[in-house]
């Protein structure tokens, strides 16, 4: 039985990737950005597994605050956590930016799993096998450095696709680093029948299992060390090229030093 906790898992492909984890007998920790949602995704999970084994936390990704205090949290209820999904996700909002004035995709898709999995690592480290999965997408862009700190103002679909190539380009610099732990990028898969694909397209290509059975595959498979740092696109079904970026040192540097920056700053003020 491992510890698993998956971000936005109170619908879409989070949600179901919970169910048959939990299903399956491991210990699921659910988060939500609403309490009602967070509570009766809880139920749902408790009716397919054991109550002892599902837990959740309610937590606003677009604060990062909140993100902050939302790690606390978890490090102080577990002593271990073998796997972190960072599935949570952002395309259209009502608002354009969060609190920080910071654009709401970027801080949500990138910069709330940077700060979050860096408040677990210790936690992370602690697993026999530990393993941290990003969501990223096929839509990725070039990471305007400007747009991140929020002083260059970009369109929802540059804004999400920039935002999939910084959580993609940051896995390949974390697996760099921790070469203990497993991190893998993931495109779960194009316009899938989920709630935010139908918010942005109003259409879908496939269902939510194509992207929930490879969050699955990738969480309990044997360990495969030689995977870390690469992109799985199941587009392809199967380990494929990220944008070219993504394999830049000197931009991932650069990435990486800013996101340091921003984050520095907003804790400051």
């Amino acid at each position: 039985m491992k510890t698993i906790l998956i971000t936005g898992s109170t619908d879409g492909i989070g949600k179901l990737t919970a169910m048959k984890l939990a299903k399956a007998g491991h210990h699921v920790i659910i988060h939500g950005r609403n309490k009602k949602k967070l509570q009766t995704t809880i139920k749902e999970l408790v009716g397919v597994s054991d109550q002892s084994r599902v837990s959740g936390y309610v937590a606003d990704l677009s604060d990062l605050k909140s993100v902050e205090n939302f790690g606390i949290q978890i490090a102080t209820n577990y002593t271990k956590l073998d796997i972190l999904i960072n599935n949570a996700g952002v395309f259209r909002s009502p608002v354009s930016k969060n609190n920080q004035g910071l654009d709401i995709r970027l801080a949500v898709n990138y910069l709330a799993p940077f700060i979050l999995t860096n408040d677990l690592l210790p936690l992370i480290k602690k697993s026999e096998e530990p393993r941290i999965i990003n969501l990223s997408s096929a839509a990725q862009a070039s990471v305007s450095l400007k747009a991140l700190a929020g002083t260059e103002k970009i369109g929802i679909q540059e804004a999400y696709a920039q935002s999939k190539l910084a959580i993609t380009m940051w896995s390949f610099w974390l697996a760099n680093q921790e070469p203990n732990l497993n991190v893998i990028a993931i495109n779960p898969g194009s316009l899938l029948n989920t709630k935010m694909a139908m918010e942005a397209y109003g259409q879908f290509w496939a269902p939510v299992d194509k992207g929930a059975n490879i969050l699955v595959k990738l969480t309990t498979e044997p360990k495969k060390e030689n995977h870390s740092g690469q992109y799985f696109d199941n587009d392809k079904g199967d380990f494929n090229q990220a944008h070219l970026d993504a394999y830049s040192n000197i931009l991932i540097s650069s990435l990486i030093s800013e996101t340091e920056k921003i984050i520095k700053d907003k804790n400051d003020k």
